[in-house]
């Protein structure tokens, strides 16, 4: 269940890849959706979350994706007059729009808690849907993109981030390989996440045209693996996998850290971790939109494109 709120890009690294998805299993649900996350278990999480005290220290990457999801709607030349905020959280896109008001009265907002995968509102509603890091922890990726194209109205638009297929590829590689040594073999401690290459198929199978998806490398640096760890806990984004593995022996742990800064680790001693995120714009169609050219329709040759920034050879007379 989550708040479903009305409402410098960092160097691409180069990458030392562990297979993301080995050894997984997943409960099957009966209606042809595989059911890889315990929804229960991932609302007790954020729930612990939103309680911990002093938990706006872990605010730090949601209100940066927050902040990039807002200036994308800022692109768009026109002005929702409602819009909804889907796993909106501590209103980390909601507040980037309300300091950028030229007015400065606050965005009017009502709050409603819900499902994700069982939006309840009627077809054709909002102007506009924004969601920030909330997709990733959905069964039926499908099935919500398709209701979000649902409730929009003619003419209105998805713009949406959530975290990619390579996130926190450092941290899961070195808990593969320390595990293997010292276990004998690893169960998965990193959820499974959405390939980029899946991404906009998902969106023109749910109906969505004028696609764009692009993707952001954010890099953030610890002290060691310990801290990524609490960090992840803190933001409630740990593992709620149906096959995760609920304990890790200090051993592994041990092995997983020395590991960890061997591969990684930067000259002063932190370790980065890295935070892949899909961004997503989709349009629901409308007949005043720009359609493409039926085909056969060109008058210009595909082999005459070479031909342009050549020197036009002259005749004498």
């Amino acid at each position: 269940m989550s708040r479903l709120r009305v409402l410098q890009r960092l160097q691409t690294c180069s990458r030392t890849r562990c297979e993301p998805r080995r050894g997984l299993s997943a409960r099957g649900t009966g209606t042809g959706t595989v059911n890889v996350f315990n929804r229960e278990m991932k609302k007790r999480q954020k729930n612990w979350a939103a309680s911990v005290a002093d938990g706006h220290q872990y605010d730090y990457l949601k209100d940066e994706v927050g902040s990039r999801v807002a200036d994308r709607v800022y692109d768009v030349a026109r002005t929702f007059p409602l819009a909804l905020d889907i796993g909106g959280g501590k209103s980390h896109i909601a507040e980037h729009l309300s300091k950028k008001q030229r007015r400065q009265s606050e965005i009017p907002t009502r709050c409603v808690l819900a499902d994700e995968e069982f939006l309840p509102f009627k077809e054709n509603t909002f102007d506009l849907v924004v969601s920030s890091l909330s997709l990733h922890w959905i069964n039926d990726l499908p099935g919500a993109l398709k209701q979000i194209h649902q409730v929009l109205k003619p003419d209105g638009v998805f713009i949406g981030a959530m975290v990619g297929g390579e996130t926190l590829y450092e941290l899961r590689c070195s808990l593969q390989l320390a595990e293997t040594e010292r276990e004998g073999g690893f169960s998965p401690h990193v959820s499974p996440y959405t390939a980029v290459t899946d991404l906009g198929n998902l969106l023109g199978r749910a109906g969505f045209t004028m696609l764009t998806v692009d993707i952001d490398d954010v890099q953030v640096h610890y002290p060691g693996i310990i801290e990524v760890m609490t960090d992840l806990q803190g933001m409630g984004e740990s593992n709620c996998a149906w096959n995760r593995r609920s304990l890790l022996h200090r051993d592994t742990i041990l092995a997983a850290a020395a590991i960890y800064k061997e591969m990684y680790g930067n000259e002063d001693g932190s370790v980065p971790a890295t935070f892949e995120i899909l961004y997503m714009i989709g349009w629901k169609p409308h007949e005043s939109q720009a359609k493409p050219a039926k085909r056969g329709s060109a008058n210009v040759s595909f082999g005459d494109l070479s031909k342009i920034g050549q020197p036009t050879s002259t005749t004498k007379s």
